[in-house]
């Protein structure tokens, strides 16, 4: 300000607010705002449509012989059921497991979780707590590196306050 130009406080206020004026007016939005929207995450989807969306149309065959699914047959509390998925598969860089899924086809979002593995992690294992809306079917579901799907699945009976109902 040296310049001998000098502006009052009230002129710079006056002048911010005719720029907010007409800005809230449109004149200085370059596009209109848009209604804010949550992505989907599979809520409220039917195992189906989950596995469509997972896997298209690919076969999946019966891996009863590689693949060892462990979680309780009765789970006393829905909230925390331990799960491990144990796959007897080599893990070199040309054939490995690339990914184990966890479904709970009675659940409201029927995947439960992803687990994406590489060869270096020389085992292809995995394991967590996951959450079981009502009793059904748990499956665990293997994407091997060379795109073959294998499967299998265990009734898990969820019970009502640990009462076995």
């Amino acid at each position: 300000m040296t310049d001998g130009y000098l502006m009052s406080r009230r002129a710079v206020l006056e002048t911010l607010g005719a720029l907010g004026v007409a800005a809230a007016a449109g004149g200085l939005v370059v596009g209109a705002p848009k209604t804010a929207q949550a992505q989907a995450l599979g809520q409220n989807e039917s195992v189906e449509d989950a596995m469509k969306r997972l896997f298209g149309g690919k076969p999946i065959k019966d891996g009863a012989a590689v693949i060892k699914l462990d979680l309780p047959l009765i789970a006393e509390n829905g909230a925390v059921v331990p799960v491990s998925v144990n796959v007897d598969s080599p893990m070199t860089p040309t054939s490995y497991v690339k990914h184990i899924y966890v479904v709970a086809d009675k659940n409201r979002i029927p995947v439960v979780t992803r687990v994406t593995l590489a060869p270096e992690a020389g085992r292809a294992f995995m394991g967590a707590n996951i959450r079981l809306g009502e009793s059904g079917d748990v499956r665990a579901i293997v994407e091997q590196s060379d795109g073959t799907l294998l499967q299998v699945k265990r009734d898990v009976k969820v019970t009502i306050g640990g009462c076995g109902g």
